[in-house]
């Protein structure tokens, strides 16, 4: 992939992440009886070990999305304290939001099926983000370069369940729950293949 097209690929994943963050932010009126928490039986909107782990979620899912995404800017990459700054939010904001992620894992709509791929997905989330820190620490620059892709890649899970979901329900006319447990998988395995496709085709890990 040349530079132009990273740069424009890279262009488009900043728009859809300040996009997604800004619509889970939105939910910070915390008002459970509108929008997803809406949704919900209303033994999980009091539940107040759910509506924590809800707002925990995406409050720092998307604080992972918006400080992830420019890391991979080469030139903000160069501003050294900048990077390791945005570096350490971004890994404390997945600390919490993948731990909250497992917990409404376990809530999911859609059955086993759904359970355990949001389940995978925290846990993926958690590895690859404490893999990247760990390289990084023991001074392997390429490996945390490498994990950080796979990290991101399983953070915008947020994206393309927003937009494979909508997808499924209004284009194909798929009942929720069938929907729903094909996207608690499909939000994210393609992702990582995708990013191990990537890393697979590249010598040496660059970015935009």
């Amino acid at each position: 992939m040349n530079k132009r097209n990273k740069i424009i690929l890279w262009g488009l994943l900043v728009f859809l992440s300040i996009s997604v963050a800004g619509y889970a932010f939105s939910y910070l009126s915390f008002t459970p009886d509108r929008g997803f928490p809406a949704q919900k039986p209303e033994a999980l909107r009091t539940s107040v070990f759910w509506l924590l782990a809800f707002y925990t979620h995406i409050s720092f899912g998307g604080i992972a999305l918006l400080t992830g995404v420019f890391q991979f800017s080469e030139k903000l990459r160069k501003r050294v304290m900048l990077h390791r700054t945005l570096g350490k939010i971004y890994l404390i904001s997945i600390l919490l939001g993948g731990v909250a992620g497992f917990a409404l894992s376990l809530f999911a709509e859609g059955g086993i099926i759904a359970k355990v791929g949001f389940n995978l997905l925290a846990i993926t989330w958690l590895l690859t983000s404490w893999l990247a820190y760990s390289s990084i620490r023991n001074r392997d620059v390429e490996a945390h370069r490498r994990w950080m892709i796979r990290s991101y890649a399983a953070c915008c899970a947020a994206i393309s369940l927003r937009l494979i979901l909508p997808f499924e329900l209004a284009a194909l006319h798929m009942d929720f729950t069938t929907a729903y447990q094909i996207v608690a998988w499909a939000c994210w395995v393609p992702n990582m293949l995708l990013a191990e496709m990537y890393i697979r085709s590249q010598k040496q890990v660059q970015f935009a």
